[in-house]
Formats: C-alpha cells, structure tokens, sequence
C-alpha cells in the first residue's frame, strides 16, 4: 500500500512539472516570450553585467538553463475566484448542500481560502511572470545601450536590434552596438579662482584621475571632483562643495581629441537680496569644546562643571566623570590645525569605539572673534554606567537527552573615570543523561558551571609610551580577561581556567592586529577514569582484541565486555608484562591508544604568546568581489622553561610549573579567502587554509585544545566534525585531530528565487601529524606524497536570507575518501544514506 501511495505521488509531482514546464502557457495570442537577450559589441558578443543593465526587458530567470520561477508560476490558476464562483453557477445543488452546513458567508469565504485561491496567489508571488517581448521597451534599451557607451568616451556610437523568432510564441532579440573610436583626454588645463585652492590642487593633481591619454570617460569626471572635493575639506576649506567643481570638455573637430578645462568660481554669498562672489578662504579650529554629558532631549541644561586640559575644554551639567585625557586622546580635532572632514570622522569613530557614548554628534561654527577660525563642539551622550542581562535556552544532544542553560551578565562603563569598560558574566547549565551513573536517581545529573570577566582600556596598557610606534589614530585598545570553568559528569569533568592579555589595533582601513601577550590556559581531567567511557573508539579496539588473545575471564562483565577500568587495566597490564603477546600491528594499536589516553588525561598548561594579522577589500555587506587575508604566529612555553630551568622543576623528566608539566610549542596558520562577482547574483567563492603546530622543549606533542580536526559545517562538509583523519587512518578515534591541517574550499553561489539562494561545493583537505608523538605511518605527513590523501568531499545547499542573517543546509558527499582501499575512493559513496546534513548560520566563509 505504502508503495502504491509512494508512485501515485510521484506520477503526480512529475505530472505537475511537465504541464508547468509550458513555458508559454500564459503567454497571450499574438504575444511572444522573450526567452534570450544577446548583446554584440563591434561583433563579439558581450556578458558584462554592466551592459545587459541597461536593457529595459530581462528574459526570465534560469537556473542552469531551466525556468523555474516561470514554470511555477504557470501552474498558478488564473481568476479563481470566477472559477469557484462558476462551479457553483452550473451546479446549484452543489451549492445548496455547501449552504446547509455552512452559511452563505462561510461559503464565499471559502473561496478566499489558501485551498481554493491562497495557493495559487503563492505560486504568482513566489513565480516570475513570462517576459513579453515589447518593442516599446526595446527602443529604450537601445538608447541606454547609446549613453552607456557615449558615457564611456564613445561619442559616435550605433546600435541596432534584431526580433529572431525561434518557435510559436517565443522569440530572443539581438542588439548590436558598434561603438567607434573612443574621444581621448589631449589636454587639462585648470582655472581655479581662489589662490589657497590652486595651491593644493597643484599640489596633488598627480592623483587626478583624469589623465592625458586617457579615454573621455564621464564616470573618471565624477571620481574626480569627489577627490577634489575631499582633498580641499581636508585641508582647511570648511565652506566648499563639490558643485563648485565644473568641467568644460571640448572635442576638436573630427580627430577624436578633447581638451578638458577644470573650473572653480569663488564662492558665491548671498546678503539679503545681493549676491557676493569671495574667494574661499582655508579654516584653522580656534577652540575645541567637549561637552561630555550632552542630552539631546534637555540641550538647555546649566553647565555646572568644566575643565581645560592642554587645548580642550570640557563641560558637564552634573560633576566631571571622566579624566580629561581619557576623552581628549581620541580627540583628532585639535587647535591651531586646519579644518579636516577625515578627522572628524576619526574622531567620531574613536568615540564611537569607546563604548561608553552614542555616537558623538560634531558640529562647526565660524568664530566671530577671529579671522578664517572655526569653534569644534562635540556633543558626548552617555551610555547607562550599568546594564544587566541574562538569556535561557533549552538543550538536546549527543551528551545530553535534556538540559536548561543560562547566562548572565552585568557591563559597568567607565570604571575608573578613564572610559574602561568591565564585563562579568556567568553561565550555567543542567542537564539529564541516561549514559552516567545515577545512584541517587536525581533528574538531573550533569552540569557545568562558568564565570568570565573582562576589562577593556582605550588605549595599549604598557609601562611606556606607545604613541610613536602605534599611533591614536589606529584606535588601540588593551583586554584583560580571565575565565574559569567547571563540569560534572561530562567528559572527564574537565576545570578549565584561562587568562589573557590582548591588544589591538587598526594600522589602516580594513585591516587590523592582534597581540596576545599573555594567553593562559590551564585545564585539569577530575575525572580521568571516565575516559574509555566517554572514547569509544579506544575502548571498542581493547575489547575485541582482548576477546580474540583469550584474555582472563574474571576481567570481563555479564556482558562479555571488558570491565571499565580494573578488566581494561588488568588487560594492559598483561600486554606489558608478555602474559599476552599481541601481534606487531596489534602491539601498535595498543600502543597508540595508550599514548592518546595519557595525552587526553594529561592535564595541560599553556602560557602562549601570538601576534595575528587581518585585512580585507572587502567595501560593505553588498560588496561580492573581495578577498580575505588572515595570519596568525603562535608560541607556548619559552618563559615557562627558562623559569622552571632557573628553579629545576622536573617531574618524569619533563619541567614544570605549579606541580605540571607545561606545553611547548610554535604554530602558524595562513587563510585567504576571494570572493567573485559573477554577476546577476552569482558569486564564486574560495578558501585555503594551513595550519602547523611544532611541539618541542618540554612537549612531545600539542595540546587538544590547540590541535587542528577536519570536518563539519564550516569545514569539509562530506565529514562530520572530528570525524577525518589524521592521514588515511580512518578516522579510528571518537575524537579524530592532529598538528596539521590543509583545507580547500570553492563554492558557487546562486539565487533560486527571492530569498532563497543554492550553492554547489567541493572541499579537499586532511589533517596529519608532524613532528610529534604519533607513530602510525597512515597518520604522518611525510612529504609530497602524503598530499595523495587529501579528502574531496562535494555536494549542494539551500540557504535563505533573513538580511541580517542565513539559514544554511549543505549536504555533503564523500567524493573522495583516502581512508577506503585503492579501488574504492573515488565516488563509492555518492549516495544520500551515505551523506552528511550541515545546518549551520551565515555563510561557512
């Protein structure tokens, strides 16, 4: 039955497509579908976005070559409402037996319905209406086209179209430009009135992008008066605007050349009814006035407080909070210096990134009592000194069959009067899991408790001064955080305690550092003789090879399974000891897995010290052609040895500090990532990833938390997380990781319809061991050759766009996984119950 019911489905869907699939079904007689644009350009045929713009009339949309917004919007029903009204004109009977158990009101509200008419207005709404050819429309693209190109230096350009009829009811048209010779810049000459002007355009005018030579574009001409604009009001002109940038372009004859003259008149002021032309005049800030609790509801309220401090002056209705220099550092607008646009937008964003005010609000008056000076007043609204939060959630997963988390958190603003900021927070969550024990039956019987705090300072918190080699006007600031951590019942109820000293900075637009001074961590197993209940993996391999070299009965349950931890132990310790002698392979995965079990349990201390590197092209949110570069230096364990070498702290021959053995070790990561605009919102986007981390001195291998694994949403998505690698291994670990990590990623973005977008993708990467404890050759990175076994995973998503985030599903297939035998790793495992579902939020890169 349920097979049945399964075919006549399908019969049907597939029904519906084809009889959608009429592309002109709603295309009037005497009408035609326009199915393809083509645009040539002196002959060759043109696919820049730019150009087909300009066309009034765009043939529907396709997704690899199928209408599909036109095909469901064909299978919408047109009038409905007349056809619900008909099927109840030709059979009255009907009617009355609708109106017995239903009112007459009802009934005709019935015909509104999603059933009889929702439905195929969603079909409409999320559809495209067939394009009709209108030769109306046509003729403006023609003259778009002409201006596109005449605006481009052009001036002699053609165009043409063309109507192909192709079949009934369908057409495609052709447009042919031939643009001619372009017009060529054959000389600039300026006359600018006002003196000071001439002078500093004469200054930079090697920055001009119109240029001798080049061809006449008009776009070149708007650039231009933009940067002429910015590069006088950076330098004083506080009165000029661009409309005072005029160009006279004259063409010579019939050569093809235009001589180009830049003109800028004085300033014209009106007094009353006379009209005054005065040269512009440069501007110098005469006085600079912070008044640092300005409301904009209350602006008439009494000053009752001021301070001067150097050439500032600052003014508070209630008493002074704030150490003058703390606010005046991020004051670029200072006396004596002429007027510019860009330090009062630096200015502003410092403020800004103070955290403690709204966005300050500048503004400029001409001072009376002195010749071409300007009185800076800035206008500081504070934020509330506290503010107190909290949140709640409800949890589900593989550890948890059911918990509740919260968190809390309290910001005090301006704590020291020197515009820091402190953050406290906490965190908790219950949980109820069927896999621990529970003797005492509560519901809940796992936990996890945590605390953060974090100070912010507007500035580098050094000993010394700072100003020559990290200038204000790159916005540095200093975070001192520690955090501690605690679980029960989960994992090895790991206490996790971490401390860090970091500073930033903004060297320049779209990029920015980060110096870890001091970034602690100590993590501490309580509960370490959980480990083979929580690894699997591990203890799934002891036990079968316990089974099969006949281990002693008394160490195995009712089960027939090794008893965690004495029959484990028990077994390892024959093993040790040759009561057991295992084969050589045999011996090695023991050996292994007892080495990870000792890495895993370690406890771990980390005093590391990183510098990292960010900058993108990347111009806003709507912005798809950019890329993305990120480096990153990491070193752990150089000051902990000198220390503990100085006090002769050693513990199994390895130094420590505070009664551990710390770690030791360099790591490097490089990302870029380069998006491309393929047009028509289509996007092209790639992401390479490499990471190694060194272990060396006082460590034989890296710590867990600074390990790399390979898999997941954002990673090589035909992989669950930690579940590739290392090498071709086989992912034989619960929690597969390693010290070096390769990742490619390249995927093509399109939209569906609306919203809804879809993306193709290949991800090709592995992780591997270098350099470190692990012995098995199929983990360890031994050249060129073990690039052989980068993993390919491919697949397809949905993703909709909600503006301020996306909701994404990938699924992902294991294209090629170098952990099959030879003649097995390519596309065996193709199939949906082979493959992996990623829901994640925002684009994975």
């Amino acid at each position: 039955m349920k097979n049945s019911i399964t075919k006549i489905s399908l019969f049907i869907i597939i029904g519906l497509i084809i009889f959608g699939c009429n592309a002109t079904k709603r295309v009037p007689d005497g009408k035609s579908l326009l199915t393809k644009n083509n645009i040539f350009v002196d002959g060759k045929k043109n696919n820049v976005e730019d150009v087909f713009n300009q066309l009034y009339q765009k043939q529907n949309s396709a997704i690899l070559g199928y209408r599909l917004r036109l095909n469901i919007y064909n299978l919408a029903k047109e009038k409905t409402d007349s056809i619900y009204r008909a099927k109840f004109v030709n059979n009255p009977k009907k009617y009355n037996r609708k109106t017995k158990w239903l009112s007459k009101k009802q009934v005709k509200r019935l015909g509104e319905s999603f059933w009889y008419s929702g439905v195929h207005n969603l079909l409409r709404k999320t559809g495209e209406a067939p394009v009709i050819l209108d030769t109306v429309s046509t003729k403006k693209s023609i003259r778009r086209l002409k201006s596109y190109y005449y605006n481009r230096g052009y001036f002699d350009v053609t165009a043409k179209y063309k109507i192909d009829s192709i079949s009934p009811k369908k057409v495609k048209l052709r447009y042919d430009i031939v643009k001619g010779n372009p017009y060529i810049v054959d000389s600039i000459n300026s006359y600018i009135s006002s003196k000071p002007l001439d002078s500093i355009y004469q200054l930079r005018k090697r920055n001009s992008f119109v240029r001798f030579g080049k061809r006449l574009e008009y776009s070149d001409f708007d650039t231009e008066k933009s940067r002429i604009t910015e590069d006088f009001r950076n330098n004083g002109a506080f009165r000029f605007q661009q409309n005072y940038v005029n160009y006279v372009i004259d063409t010579i004859n019939n050569k093809h050349l235009a001589n180009v003259d830049l003109i800028i008149e004085n300033e014209s002021i009106r007094v009353e009814d006379s009209l005054y032309n005065v040269p512009f005049e440069l501007y110098k800030i005469s006085k600079v006035n912070i008044f640092t609790d300005h409301s904009p509801i209350n602006q008439n309220l009494p000053i009752k407080d001021s301070a001067v401090y150097k050439d500032f002056t600052l003014y508070s209705v209630n008493k002074l909070k704030y150490r003058p220099k703390a606010i005046t550092d991020g004051i670029f607008v200072t006396k004596g210096n002429y007027f510019s646009d860009n330090k009062t937008s630096l200015t502003s964003k410092y403020l800004s990134n103070l955290k403690v005010f709204n966005y300050p609000l500048i503004q400029y008056i001409e001072d009376e009592k002195q010749k071409n000076g300007l009185i800076a007043n800035i206008y500081l609204s504070p934020r509330k000194k506290y503010t107190f939060g909290f949140s709640a959630d409800f949890i589900h997963s593989n550890i948890q069959d059911f918990g509740i988390s919260g968190n809390t958190f309290l910001s005090i603003r301006n704590v020291f009067n020197g515009a820091e900021t402190f953050e406290i927070g906490a965190r908790g969550s219950i949980g109820a899991s069927k896999d621990f024990a529970n003797p005492n039956n509560n519901f809940f019987n796992i936990s996890e408790i945590g605390t953060d705090a974090r100070l912010n300072f507007p500035r580098l918190f050094l000993p010394f001064k700072t100003d020559k080699i990290i200038p204000k006007t790159m916005i540095p600031y200093t975070t001192i955080s520690v955090g501690y951590s605690k679980q029960t019942n989960i994992g090895l109820d790991k206490q996790n305690f971490t401390s860090s000293l970091v500073y930033n900075w903004t060297p320049r637009k779209n990029s920015a550092f980060r110096f870890d001074l001091l970034n602690i961590q100590f993590v501490k197993n309580i509960n370490q003789s959980n480990y083979f209940n929580v690894y699997r993996s591990s203890y799934n391999a002891l036990n079968q090879l316990a089974i099969t070299y006949g281990a002693d009965p008394s160490y195995f349950d009712t089960n027939g399974n090794l008893i965690i931890n004495d029959g484990v132990n028990s077994f390892l310790n024959d093993v040790n000891t040759g009561l057991i002698v295992p084969s050589n392979n045999d011996a090695k995965s023991i050996n292994s897995i007892v080495e990870q079990k000792s890495r895993l349990t370690e406890d771990n201390l980390i005093f590391a010290s990183s510098i990292s590197f960010s900058k993108t092209s990347q111009k806003d949110l709507s912005d798809n052609n950019f890329y993305v570069i990120k480096a990153k230096i990491e070193s752990a364990g150089n000051f902990m040895s000198l220390a503990a070498g100085a006090t002769n702290q050693t513990q199994d021959g390895y130094k420590t500090s505070f009664g551990v053995a710390f770690s030791q070790y360099i790591k490097t990561e490089f990302e870029y990532v380069k998006h491309w605009d393929l047009t028509r919102k289509k996007v092209l986007a790639t992401k390479a990833f490499c990471g190694i981390a060194i272990p060396y001195g006082n460590s034989n291998s890296v710590p867990f938390s600074r390990s790399y694994f390979a898999g997941g949403t954002n990673d090589i998505r035909a992989w669950q997380s930690y579940g590739l690698g290392p090498g071709k291994t086989g992912s034989i670990n619960d929690f597969n990781e390693a010290n070096m990590k390769l990742l490619f990623s390249t995927e093509f973005r399109f939209n569906i319809f609306l919203k809804l977008n879809g993306a193709l993708f290949v991800d090709a990467g592995n992780i591997w061991n270098v350099s470190d404890i692990a012995t098995n050759p199929d983990a360890i990175f031994s050249g060129l050759k073990s690039l052989e076994n980068i993993a390919v995973g491919s697949g397809f998503g949905l993703r909709y766009d909600f503006n301020f985030f996306v909701i994404r599903i990938d699924l992902g297939f294991k294209t090629f996984n170098p952990a099959n035998p030879e003649n097995e790793k390519w596309l065996k495992e193709m199939r949906f119950d082979k493959s992996v579902l990623n829901i994640g939020i925002n684009y994975p890169f």
